[in-house]
């Protein structure tokens, strides 16, 4: 390895370029196991962004590789809340999957050339969607259907529980309810369960398990509002062989296992003192999977990394060592697991799991989707430190927050003595999300350039429990400003960064935060960057989808009444109050947060005389899913800071400069 130089940080040469970052990238998404064939869904860049259907036959595929099912332009993934999820299912190797474009329900026989329209083309621009696909043994499929009315408002949209036969034919089972998901019919197809909410709650608020019974009568099993204003989510509901119904509430704080059986009352499996599930952005999210024995695999996250473990019939818990610390969509495979696993030293891969190793805690883990290969030496790569740091309290009963601290990270260069690295403090989406332990070459582009990055779990967070999460309700724009600025201001106490080199940015709902941490605390960050972020939360609530239409009511207040506090907190309301360089980056065709905000928030800029910049993208949506447009805009991020606090970029990379507007003030 040549011997290090002395380099500015921010001005580091690595190999971890835009250009490694989306090579060859694809974001393993869903995976199912049919008659012992692996399927799983992939998000490539470098094809548009298109999610791919790849199979794994039980052999190892020709010349023990997997094969794509469906080539391009075939596009597996659907609108249904505008997140997705839940686009395809197989089951005795019939392939059912919406088409993005259309949005239509195909189907692929196997041995056939090519899949079969089974819904009619939409008659409306938005038409209908269908998620949640779950086969019957009968050859039909229950799915949720999304209806979009001729007037396209979120409020004249239906959502619905339907059974498609194998002719394509459409029957309403459950229809009323604002929200629906999880259609799972029962082994002996005698009883129907299914998850069902309504406004102004989201799914993690107040999801009710619902089970239909042979003579049609209904039980609300768990979950879902009381009449005294208690409430409890439930996610994931699993029949098992025997006909018991599992699933995980949040009654006890974290969501915990549970299980029910026609006529009986709900018993209470297991509590390991941490989330098992997650909040359901997303259909088909699984963390838990029964193995028809009687026993149960799950995922738990604890300080920022997910554990696998099985807890044995007589009740008895065994952790699994594994090297992977991020693990989703964990599915049952015989008496193995398949799922998609990461871990600070690799980008996910899909992990077959045999849950019964010798010794039992050492479980014999074969990949069958590897991670790409980057083409960089591990040295190159930062390593998360979980950091819990003070924050004001703020009435919420918790006063400490969580973050994932990388280190800059360079084994050929090294900085001036007496010089501290720039700081990025990452803020997640969602705002009911959580960042994961898992490598990230996104990531790795700061860390490697010698930034210090910072990916904060603030209160609102998930994987702390329900308490935790709740912290947010009412204070959206309040607390989570505390967090990311105690974040940052610990890390400068400790000496670990520069204080004058602080930058904060992120997407969707990280985003706001970031605009808003700018206006509403200022002085404290130098640099942001605004990924589709939202600066208008009164043109949030008046103007976006059906899913999160009335999520702002338990973020912020009730909408119009709270009308005062949505102004308060709005960045747009806080013009006058920007003086801090800032960059914008937003999809063209964003439904979740319209490009209005963005542009309202640069008009302001402008008027301001503030230093910005400003990158539109034409065919993006909420995220960036093509290869040229995450380059973009991660390159022009770089530049923004160079620009903003006058370093220097690598020669060898040749970034084009993103043009920073000075405006005259």
């Amino acid at each position: 390895m040549p011997a290090r130089r002395t380099l500015p940080y921010g001005s580091w040469p690595t190999p971890v370029t835009s250009e490694l970052v989306v090579r060859a990238a694809a974001r393993l998404e869903e995976v199912a196991v049919d008659d012992d064939a692996v399927w799983w869904s992939e998000s490539r860049p470098g094809e548009g962004g298109r999610s791919a259907l790849v199979r794994r036959p039980a052999d190892g595929g020709v010349g023990g590789r997997a094969v794509d099912v469906l080539p391009p332009p075939w596009d597996a993934r659907t609108r249904v809340h505008e997140y997705g999820g839940g686009a395809w299912a197989v089951r005795g190797g019939v392939l059912w999957f919406v088409h993005f474009p259309d949005q239509r329900l195909y189907r692929l026989d196997p041995g056939a050339g090519s899949p079969v329209p089974v819904t009619a083309e939409p008659e409306l621009p938005a038409g209908v969607r269908y998620a949640d696909l779950t086969p019957t043994a009968d050859g039909g499929l229950l799915a949720v259907r999304e209806t979009h009315a001729a007037s396209g408002a979120a409020a004249d949209v239906v959502d619905e529980v339907v059974r498609i036969g194998p002719d394509g034919g459409v029957e309403v089972l459950v229809s009323g309810p604002d929200f629906v998901s999880d259609p799972r019919p029962s082994p002996d197809g005698r009883h129907l369960a299914w998850l069902q909410w309504d406004h102004p709650d989201m799914p993690w608020d107040a999801a009710a398990l619902v089970v239909r019974g042979p003579d049609g009568g209904e039980t609300v099993v768990a979950g879902g509002r009381s009449a005294d204003g208690r409430s409890e989510s439930v996610v994931q509901p699993t029949w098992d062989a025997d006909g018991a119904l599992w699933f995980c509430a949040d009654r006890t704080d974290v969501w915990a296992l549970y299980r029910w059986r026609p006529g009986g009352a709900v018993e209470p499996v297991l509590d390991v003192g941490a989330d098992i599930a997650g909040p359901q952005w997303r259909f088909g999210a699984r963390r838990v999977a029964l193995l028809g024995d009687g026993r149960v695999v799950l995922a738990s996250a604890r300080e920022g990394e997910d554990r696998l473990a099985v807890r044995e019939t007589d009740g008895a818990v065994r952790e699994l060592d594994l090297p992977y610390t991020a693990l989703r969509a964990v599915t049952a495979a015989g008496r193995s697991v398949v799922c998609v696993a990461g871990s600070p030293a690799s980008e996910p891969v899909v992990l077959r799991v045999a849950v019964d190793g010798d010794p039992p805690t050492h479980p014999t883990a074969e990949v069958l989707r590897p991670a790409r290969e980057l083409g960089v030496d591990p040295a190159w790569f930062s390593r998360p430190e979980h950091v819990t740091f003070p924050t004001p309290e703020r009435g919420t009963g918790i006063g400490e927050a969580h973050a994932l601290v990388y280190p800059p990270t360079n084994p050929e260069a090294t900085a001036p003595d007496g010089t501290l690295p720039p700081l990025l403090v990452v803020v997640h989406g969602g705002p009911t999300a959580a960042t994961t332990s898992v490598l990230n070459p996104e990531v790795q582009y700061w860390t490697s350039r010698g930034f210090c990055v910072a990916d904060v779990d603030y209160r609102g967070s998930t994987g702390y429990g329900r308490r935790y999460r709740e912290a947010l309700r009412g204070t959206w724009g309040v607390v989570d400003l505390d967090d990311v600025v105690a974040c940052a201001q610990h890390l400068a106490g400790a000496g670990r960064v520069d204080p004058a080199r602080m930058a904060v940015r992120g997407g969707s709902a990280g985003g706001y935060t970031t605009l808003a941490a700018l206006c509403l605390r200022p002085g404290v960050f130098s640099a942001g960057a605004s990924h589709y972020g939202v600066a208008d939360l009164a043109a949030l609530a008046a103007d976006t989808h059906k899913f999160e239409s009335r999520y702002l009511d338990s973020l912020v207040a009730p909408w119009p009444e709270g009308a005062d506090v949505y102004a308060e907190r709005s960045p747009i309301s806080h013009v006058d109050a920007f003086d801090t360089p800032l960059a914008v980056f937003q999809g063209a065709e964003d439904r979740v947060v319209p490009p209005e905000q963005a542009e309202a928030i640069v008009a302001a800029l402008r008027e301001k005389g503030v230093p910005h910049a400003y990158l539109l993208f034409p065919g993006e949506q909420h995220g960036f899913r093509r290869a040229e447009n995450i380059r973009a805009a991660l390159d022009g991020e770089l530049s923004f800071y160079a620009q903003v606090w006058g370093f220097e970029l690598p020669e060898e990379e040749a970034i084009p400069p993103i043009e920073v507007v000075r405006p005259a003030r």
